[in-house]
């Protein structure tokens, strides 16, 4: 039986990464249609180097993503803290409207905002992309940060509060602190999700706004070239290490000093 789960368990994870593997490997293989043997070289991490219109696009889709962190970080823990703490009309419909962005399907979403911002006047651009990942990334801040105040006591705020504190600087002071881990990975969510957004940022970019994903599937379509796999390895090790960075920093299950 232990057998059995072990086997089971080793090929979910080499279902999960050993596609990634292969990504990484094809990037230092010397031949441009990934033919066998394997032949080690970094050729196509230079050619990266000429490739303006890969970076370019790597660059927007980092910038977009950070700023859509910021942006969907600080209204949704706003928001969760109000969900979490505060009663007021129409409470209870607000916590069901966060999940349909979540449940729709992104294509139906990608239609709709291109609808709307036309409709609006917003029309299309890095500006139309980035408010549509902030709406896409608000629901998943929401949820990770009202998970996380779930764990922090309210007692602790209204101790703050009878020794002398305001409420806004016992929660600064108190509650901020102890949900910081949540806010923080929250925001490498919102992160992840505006890097990893295709349909929406394909519908809403214009020429030299285009995010990665979008540029991928352009370059597919005119020929896939190692360069892909090069700058893929790139973004995968520094998203890989701020994940790995918020790991040990937050420590996530270890016993918490409760004195």
């Amino acid at each position: 039986m232990k057998f059995a789960a072990r086997t089971y368990l080793v090929a979910i994870l080499a279902f999960l990464y050993l596609p990634i593997a292969v990504l990484v490997a094809m990037g230092f293989n010397e031949s441009p249609l990934y033919a066998l043997p394997f032949h080690f070289t970094t050729h196509w991490y230079e050619a990266l180097g000429e490739n303006t219109r890969l970076l370019r696009a790597s660059w927007n889709s980092v910038l977009i993503a950070a700023v859509t962190a910021v942006i969907a970080t600080t209204l949704g823990t706003l928001a969760a803290v109000a969900l979490s703490r505060r009663e007021f009309h129409g409470k209870t419909l607000l916590r069901i409207l966060l999940l349909p962005p979540i449940a729709i399907p992104w294509l139906i979403t990608g239609t709709a905002m291109l609808v709307f911002f036309f409709w609006t006047g917003i029309g299309r651009g890095t500006h139309a992309i980035l408010i549509g990942h902030v709406a896409l990334a608000i629901p998943y801040v929401v949820l990770v940060v009202g998970t996380g105040l779930t764990t922090v006591r309210t007692d602790l705020e209204e101790a703050a509060m009878s020794l002398g504190a305001r409420p806004a600087g016992a929660f600064f002071l108190v509650t901020l602190p102890l949900l910081l881990p949540s806010i923080v990975g929250a925001a490498l969510f919102a992160f992840a999700v505006s890097l990893d957004q295709f349909v929406v940022s394909y519908f809403l970019a214009t020429p030299g706004s285009s995010t990665l994903p979008v540029e991928i599937y352009s370059a597919i379509r005119k020929g896939f070239t190692p360069e892909i796999n090069a700058i893929c390895t790139i973004l995968l090790g520094g998203s890989m290490s701020l994940f790995l960075l918020f790991a040990v920093f937050s420590r996530p299950g270890a016993p918490r000093d409760r004195r």
